[in-house]
């Protein structure tokens, strides 16, 4: 059977044939790979051998950079990041940020108090007849020993309250033999007793969590209770009793 022709000017062109023309394309493909596979291949070789020469010094880049992150350990997650500071206790005070977020404004509103804290935002907020009176930053509980989340009261106040579990060993003289210490874990050293950490204004509110005044280094880093700026303490202090209610979200 002979195929149509079509005039086009003085040329004389053949419809394409759409059967062979998908055979025609594959045809085209081989003859692709069959002369340039060669250089292909010899191009991948060339990239692998300049990627296993860089190799070792991406490994012991990579290996020097884990050992000076494990000698260097985050302070916020440090066991021996400072319980207490500022005015009440020996912790240095000059890496705190600067507080610009505590203010009282309550002493002159009656009313029903409660306190809502937010473990994300570091802040506590306080409401007297559902108005907020005051806010302060504060320093939770930190990774691994989180503050617990949920709807309490407080259970107990006392102003001058010092920590049963956490302080220091400390000598006769008052000098500490070991700082930081939890009586649970760290056996105490010949000649020396434990001296628990002041926790000034001290508002309890689940078993050992309270709200205290304590420092503030601008990360949770407590051992579980709330600390806040001393004269914020003083004043949800005063103006809390047994019953408050208290709602910690994260």
């Amino acid at each position: 059977m002979k195929r149509s022709t079509i005039q086009a000017g003085s040329k004389t062109r053949c419809p394409r044939d759409k059967a062979a023309y998908p055979r025609h394309k594959a045809v085209r493909f081989l003859d692709f790979i069959h002369y340039n596979g060669e250089r292909f291949v010899r191009k991948i070789l060339r990239m692998f051998l300049r990627i296993h020469r860089v190799l070792p010094a991406i490994f012991l880049a990579a290996s020097a950079l884990f050992l000076v992150s494990c000698e260097e350990e985050d302070p916020r997650f440090s066991a021996q990041t400072q319980y207490l500071g500022g005015v009440y206790g020996t912790a240095p005070t000059t890496g705190a940020p600067r507080d610009t977020v505590s203010y009282w404004d309550g002493d002159n509103i009656g009313g029903k108090p409660s306190v809502k804290i937010s473990l994300s935002e570091q802040r506590a907020y306080f409401y007297k007849n559902k108005m907020l009176v005051g806010i302060s930053q504060l320093s939770t509980g930190r990774e691994g020993l989180n503050t617990p989340a949920g709807h309490y009261s407080i259970i107990q106040k006392d102003v001058k309250h010092v920590s049963s579990m956490y302080g220091d060993y400390v000598d006769d003289g008052g000098n500490v033999v070991m700082p930081n210490v939890d009586v649970e874990k760290d056996k105490k050293p010949p000649g020396s007793h434990f001296q628990g950490a002041p926790m000034p204004y001290f508002m309890r509110i689940v078993g050992g969590v309270g709200m205290h005044a304590g420092y503030l280094p601008g990360y949770p880093a407590s051992h579980g209770c709330i600390r806040m700026p001393e004269f914020m303490a003083e004043n949800f202090f005063k103006s809390v009793s047994t019953g408050t209610p208290v709602t910690i979200t994260n």
